[in-house]
């Protein structure tokens, strides 16, 4: 049988239609932003805690309920799942639609949805068939009426057919020098929709990369070969000139300032043309927080000057927030924290942010519970758009069992984004501190410049699943009071690897040391030596609980330390996991770690996968606990422990 060109949509006559389906899959990426509106339900994480379903369907007009089921008897179970994910009638089937026509509306976009899904899993001879109320979908006049006892019963066939591998691909016009295999496009490969539209983009991608922002596919044959189950590819690719930034154009501001938003996307005119600046532009902008939104479009021609016109449209947040959140432990309480910002200050993407936290809430005598409060400021672009000026007041009063603690702290400072995965810091802080421990009672006026490196390329700061971050602290520091002179370094490292391609398996590990040096254990601040064990270090053991004690049995802190973890974070559903876990640490009074004193502290925890965070809860036992220590700590809170 000879090569052709098939349209699939319900069975339909043959067309030229693989195009459009390969758009279809591209369309199945929108993202969806819903505007906030009042609501008498309410929700959270799903579960419906009060109110009821006719709430939410009081704006619909005419509203009809249908019950909808997919027969799909020839595919897998991961293609079945494909397909109920396309499926609109099948994620809105609790939802009723607007009458009859909505219905109808609703099964025909659901038809060329389920077309997509099928191409994007390489199914170029799937047959999607929908009938409504028994009747085919195609067979139903424009004003059909749905008059029976609902739901109405939307039955969705689906005959997947054969999965079509990759056959005869080229590459042509100014791309005829590239090997299609550095793209994915392998002969007896991956014949998905996504996988040929993944290639285009990289092989555009590599050509705008020797700067030529005009590069594009101009003409795409893809042949579905029915007799081999093959898809034959040819794409045409026109590079067009190298060429620099033409004028920035900015739209959408209101209260940021426009000229500031072009300054932060750093495109100076007449460089040459990069997109990884471009998308590095667009990454600062929305880190300014101050935009729900930012688009950078490239215009279709060169200017008079050959460069190219670049259009950035935004929109802008809410200035204003508010926030609460807490944190849980047997061995330390309960912790309340909340905060106010606002991320626009005066006009250029200023931050101004209080906090304040009581903690030891239940575990700490109500005189002895510990406080925080702090007032911080930034402003970025201070010199060039990868800068931020920073500027803070703190005070705390906190009782651990190491100490008794007040102090006020002032600080300004500098960060430097080096690269996207580089940032440097240096600061000048100032900090007058009253401190109660094992050595008696003491004065602090510490002048101090902390310096900070951080590399970081993991791919997701909230739940990573690749990538590693390196962190390097030194903090020179000098008693006004006492005339001691100390040198605190701290070194941290954790890294993530998903150990299959769907990463529900991700194997993560951390490592911390930290040494003071220049001065003995007496005359180094409480707040300022090295302490281990608790939800955020060794979990299993006490809130500092880790190290040399004084005759009492209290921590006196030290002056090095050492940690490491290792989870294994395992995903149950898309928004469930579970997570085995050892910690182990040690802190010595000497400015080495002492290795022949480490405790291990080993575990589970349950995490829950939310649009802000994991929310964790975590259980662990010592596993060489000494006396005093206690025989399992549970610790809860937002994110993953490391």
């Amino acid at each position: 049988m000879p090569a052709h060109e098939e349209q699939m949509s319900g069975g339909r006559a043959p067309g030229r239609a693989l195009p459009r389906a390969l758009l279809l899959a591209m369309m199945c990426s929108t993202v969806l932003v819903a505007e906030s509106r009042p609501a008498a339900a309410f929700e959270l994480f799903g579960i419906k805690l009060w109110g009821s379903s006719s709430d939410e369907d009081a704006d619909i007009v005419d509203p009809l309920r249908y019950a909808v089921t997919i027969n799909a008897p020839d595919a897998d179970k991961d293609l079945v799942k494909k397909l109920e994910n396309a499926s609109a009638l099948k994620s809105d089937e609790e939802r009723p639609v607007s009458g009859s026509l909505g219905l109808m509306a609703k099964a025909r976009s659901d038809r060329e949805q389920l077309v997509a899904a099928l191409y994007a899993d390489a199914r170029y001879e799937g047959v999607v068939t929908v009938t409504i109320d028994g009747k085919p979908l195609d067979d139903l006049p424009p004003d059909a009426e749905f008059k029976g006892p609902q739901p109405i019963p939307v039955v969705v066939d689906v005959a997947s057919g054969p999965k079509f591998t990759l056959g005869n691909i080229r590459l042509q016009g100014d791309a005829a020098g590239l090997m299609s295999a550095d793209y994915g496009l392998i002969s007896g490969g991956d014949a998905g929709s996504g996988a040929v539209l993944k290639a285009e983009a990289l092989i555009v991608r590599t050509l705008k990369e020797q700067g030529r922002p005009l590069a594009k596919v101009t003409d795409r044959q893809i042949v579905a070969d029915h007799a081999t189950s093959t898809l034959d590819v040819t794409l045409t690719v026109a590079a067009g000139p190298v060429a620099g930034y033409g004028p920035t154009t900015v739209e959408g501001t209101e209260k940021v300032d426009r000229d500031f938003t072009e300054y932060m996307t750093g495109l100076k005119r007449g460089r040459q043309y990069s997109p990884q600046e471009i998308d590095d532009a667009r990454d600062r902008l929305l880190a300014l927080e101050v935009f729900n939104s930012v688009t950078f479009k490239e215009a279709d021609t060169l200017d008079a000057d050959r460069n190219i016109p670049i259009g950035v449209q935004v929109s802008e947040r809410k200035p204003r927030y508010f926030g609460v959140g807490g944190t849980f432990s047997n061995t330390e309480g309960l912790g309340l924290e909340g905060y106010w910002g606002h991320r626009n200050l005066f006009g250029r993407a200023e931050k101004l942010r209080i906090d304040g936290k009581i903690s030891g809430i239940g575990s700490n005598d109500l005189g002895e519970l510990n406080y925080n409060a702090g007032i911080m400021f930034e402003k970025p672009g201070v010199i060039g758009p990868a800068s931020k000026f920073f500027a803070g007041v703190k005070t705390v009063l906190e009782h651990p069992d190491a100490y008794d603690h007040f102090s006020v702290k002032g600080s300004t400072g500098l960060s430097y984004e080096l690269t996207k995965k580089q940032t440097v810091s240096a600061e000048v802080a100032l900090d007058y501190s009253r401190i109660h421990d094992a050595f008696g009672k003491h004065k602090y006026l510490i002048a101090s410049i902390p310096l900070q490196y951080v590399y970081d390329n993991r791919d997701n700061r909230l739940n990573p699943t690749s990538g590693f971050r390196v962190l390097a602290y030194a903090e020179p520091s000098y008693d006004i009071l006492s005339g001691a002179a100390f040198l605190k370094l701290r070194g941290e490292g954790s890294a993530y690897q998903s150990l299959d391609s769907a990463s529900k398996f991700v194997l993560a590990e951390r490592v911390a040391i930290g040494s003071i040096v220049g001065t003995s254990l007496e005359n180094v601040p409480a707040d300022r030596r090295f302490y281990s064990g608790g939800g955020g270090s060794v979990r299993g053991y006490a809130y500092q609980g880790i190290g040399p004690k004084d005759f009492t049995g209290q921590p006196i802190g030290g002056l090095s330390f050492f940690e490491t973890s290792v989870e294994m974070r395992i995903a149950i559903t898309d928004t469930i996991g579970i997570v085995p876990f050892v910690d182990a640490g040690t802190v010595s009074t000497k400015s080495a770690p002492d290795f022949s004193d480490v405790k291990v502290g080993a575990g589970v925890g349950l995490r829950y996968v939310t649009p802000f965070g994991p929310l964790r809860i975590d259980a662990a036992v010592p596993l060489n606990r000494d006396p005093g220590d206690p025989h399992f700590g549970i610790y809860a809170g937002i994110g993953q422990a490391f």
